[in-house]
């Protein structure tokens, strides 16, 4: 009797787990906009009953999806929030629930002042698993600005002097334009950021911890900035004018459209950039002795003066070929005229402070990048479940550079001198990539993917040296480099989503293989070297929701840094008579791996500690050549040591007033060795706020602004601290389909570079300023003929909801 009533207890308890199993139904919930776009970042609580604690609150993700499970024959209540738009509460009934998919549309937030309305927008920074999205419309200061003055002002982000991007304190960030490598670095990627209009961009993607899909490159993470492509059904189009005064006169221009069908989609985006700006750069170099004592000093200010015009051309197609299969092709060009003018007077001095000598320079240089590439795509969805896409991708730049620096010494019998360089350089990428993901449940997703990409460069630098009149070829400078890299990527994902508990595991392989050739000249023979590495790259993050309102989530990951081609290139670019920088042909990636642990309070508190360690650590190096030459190169120095903890906070002190700010604070340690050898530190801390108010009835307002405390990226070089404040007001005009944006950058003006940077024996005080203080009216105007869908309301789930998106 014993053995029956145990076997008749499992039974039962068997039975009773099979019909729990049963009664628990997957559930997915979309949150579309009023246009039927996603909304990323929507938070959305289940409630059970009248009770007001939630039994689970969730974000969506980038396809306006949220997964949760259900018991079948219960109601359920949804609470939906998000930033600009109207709260939606609605009550999901059994039969809603036994359909196991809903869809949901929030609309615009408004209110009606006296006949007047004022609409809601998009919250100007999201935060989402391992990303954070700046919405650069949402910003009024952003009107009339360059992607590089925006990039300037997002949250942990920083430029140096020479155009390079930090993230959260961490050097080596891949900037990618809608999901691509630019293939750039230097000088070069800040000439396509400045010359690029924020007016062309929808989103900036700051992700710190990337998945094994995107690739290892950026050991900081990945700055992913994703232009406007507008799919709304219809005729519809944007202008935006403006036009900046600084001490010299900026202009932003765009014209956007597109045309959609039920299976064509076709788009056309247009702008053109005029920027006339200067740099005054003052330096002073101390040189010492053997026994530390100061010899003679090199008091060097320079002005310099730029400007560039930008034209940049976007177009292509979507055609839906079936409701399971898509083809597009897009077209992108670009052309950027550069053209400056520079003014020096070096003077010698005696350790007193005597002039001992004085020499005057004239400098003039020019530069067209031309840009032009296209991609071909397809995406197959097999069934609801299994998807399939294949990007092919080709693009070319073609870059012409030259300058000129003429030297007069100020004194009886005084001597000219000079030197100019032409320096082409084409850059040629192919790539193709194929990605495929397989919703294994409604919980559980896989993804796996093949990439190869191949790079070509050819680059020139042909310098003549003489006085003026009379000009020799200089063959010590003068070079050709010939570089050819290719890259294989494997890799592998998946993310499983549980009660609590949430995961993703990755892998992703790469294979670099590259040579490069340079040619010689009548003085220096031919040198050649190649390499080849690989390596294996984990990553993924373990997400557990503590409650409603907690989450805290592990992320890691090995993530690695190529040298650009340029900084492998061994040839001389002249600064100035005594300052030249040179590439380095024995440069080797880095190597990290980054922990984060991070808590997030609903979405109004974030904060994280990370840590993070780099081999191999890229760095600018100061060389001595001769008696007062100094050279500028970058190579490996060793090891860096990233502690890092950040706290970024996102409210509404009152109903008019919205603030989103963020705190970053970095322990750097290096550990390396140039001639010597180095070990410093610092402690930095960087802060960025945003502060947007409703003022009045029309008008709305920001104040926004970023400061860095005393920092270091380099192992030899000190920075100090500086910062920015912006405000601007907006309004709309012409029945709101337009708006007017009227922002001051900068308004103190102390958007400065200043640092000492240490030398073998010698070292250098410098200080710079730039034209960043810039009044900027802008004008946007929005045309055309949405086909718009109908109206929903926020009761009961219709049959109407249930189709939209699926």
């Amino acid at each position: 009797m014993r053995g029956y009533g145990i076997a008749i207890l499992l039974s039962l308890l068997v039975a009773t787990a099979w019909a729990q199993i049963a009664t628990d139904l997957p559930f997915e919930l979309k949150v579309l906009d009023e246009k039927q776009a996603p909304l990323i970042g929507a938070t959305v609580e289940l409630l059970s009953g009248n009770s007001p604690t939630p039994l689970q609150m969730a974000v969506s993700d980038e396809r306006g999806l949220i997964n949760f499970t259900l018991k079948a024959n219960t109601t359920y209540s949804l609470k939906i929030r998000y930033v600009g738009y109207t709260e939606l509460i609605t009550e999901l009934k059994p039969e809603t629930v036994s359909t196991q998919k809903l869809s949901l549309n929030l609309q615009p937030d408004s209110k009606t002042l006296e006949g007047v309305t004022v609409s809601g927008r998009k919250a100007l920074i999201q935060r989402l698993q391992g990303k954070t999205i700046v919405n650069v419309d949402a910003s009024v200061t952003n009107a009339g600005t360059t992607v590089l003055e925006v990039l300037e002002k997002s949250p942990g982000v920083m430029v140096d002097r020479n155009g390079g991007l930090s993230l959260m304190g961490k050097t080596g960030v891949l900037v990618m334009i809608d999901d691509k490598p630019t293939y750039l670095g230097g000088a070069e990627l800040t000439n396509l950021l400045s010359g690029m209009s924020s007016t062309q961009v929808d989103q900036i993607e700051l992700i710190t911890n990337p998945s094994a899909k995107y690739d290892a490159s950026g050991n900081a993470g990945i700055i992913n900035i994703k232009t406007k492509k507008n799919k709304q059904k219809g005729f519809n189009g944007t202008l935006t004018t403006s036009y900046g005064q600084g001490y010299y006169p900026k202009s932003n221009n765009s014209l956007a459209f597109n045309y959609r069908n039920r299976r064509f989609n076709s788009y056309l985006t247009y702008s053109s950039n005029f920027n006339r700006n200067y740099t005054r750069l003052y330096a002073l170099r101390e040189y010492f002795n053997q026994n530390d004592q100061l010899e003679s000093r090199l008091d060097q200010p320079t002005l310099l003066v730029n400007q560039s015009f930008n034209n940049t051309l976007k177009t292509g197609f979507d055609y839906y070929l079936s409701d399971k299969t898509t083809l597009g092709l897009g077209l992108t060009g670009i052309t950027n005229r550069r053209k400056g003018s520079g003014n020096a007077r070096v003077a010698w001095e005696t350790p007193l402070g005597q002039i001992d000598s004085s020499i005057a320079t004239q400098s003039s240089s020019s530069g067209w990048f031309k840009s032009g590439g296209f991609n071909v795509y397809g995406k197959h969805n097999f069934s609801k479940t299994q998807q399939l896409s294949i990007d092919f991708d080709w693009l070319k730049y073609d870059i012409d550079n030259s300058q000129l620096f003429l030297n007069s010494f100020l004194a009886a019998g005084g001597y000219n001198e000079g030197a100019r360089g032409y320096l082409p350089s084409l850059l040629e990428i192919a790539s193709i990539k194929v990605d495929y993901s397989w919703q294994i449940n409604d919980n559980g997703k896989w993804e796996a993917g093949y990439k190869n990409s191949n790079i070509d460069t050819d680059n020139t630098a042909d310098y003549e040296i003489g006085n003026g009149a009379n000009w020799y070829q200089d063959y010590g400078k003068t070079n050709r480099f010939l570089y050819k890299e290719n890259i294989h990527a494997l890799y592998s994902s998946y993310e499983q989503k549980l009660d609590r508990l949430s995961f993703q595991v990755g892998l992703r392989y790469e294979r670099t293989n590259y040579d490069a050739h340079q040619l010689g000249n009548v003085e220096r023979p031919d040198s050649a070297f190649s390499r080849k590495y690989a390596g294996f790259f984990p990553s993924g993050y373990l997400s557990y929701q503590l409650d409603s309102s907690n989450v805290l989530t592990l992320t890691a990951g090995r993530r690695l840094d190529r040298p650009a081609f340029q900084h492998l290139n061994p040839f001389v670019n002249i600064l100035n008579k005594y300052t030249y920088e040179r590439g380095n042909p024995f440069f080797q990636p880095q190597y990290t791996w980054n922990l984060e642990l991070s808590h997030q309070y609903k979405d109004f508190l974030t904060t994280a500690v990370s840590y993070g360690i780099i081999r191999n650590y890229f760095s600018q190096l100061f060389l001595s050549e001769g008696e007062d030459i100094l050279i500028y190169t970058r190579g490996n120095v060793g090891k860096m040591y990233n502690l890092g903890l950040s706290v970024a906070a996102n409210f509404s002190p009152a109903k008019w007033w919205s603030f989103n700010g963020q705190v970053i604070f970095n322990q750097k340690t290096f550990n390396g060795f140039q001639g010597n050898d180095y070990r410093s530190s610092v402690a930095q801390l960087n802060f960025s706020i945003n502060n947007q108010f409703q003022l009045g009835k029309v008008y709305s307002g920001e104040i926004s602004g970023a400061y860095t405390t005393r920092s270091r990226n380099d192992i030899q070089e000190l920075v100090y601290d500086s910062g920015q404040l912006s405000f601007g007001v907006s309004r709309p005009v012409l029945k709101k389909q337009g708006t007017l944006k009227l922002s001051v950058r900068d308004l103190l003006h102390t958007r400065i570079m200043e640092g000492l940077t240490d030398f073998p024996d010698a070292e250098e005080y410098f200080i710079i300023h730039w034209d960043t203080r810039v009044v900027n009216l802008a004008f946007s105007y929005r045309f055309g003929k949405p086909l718009k869908s109908a109206r929903r309301n926020g009761g009961a789930a219709s049959d109407e909801m249930e189709r939209v998106g699926n």
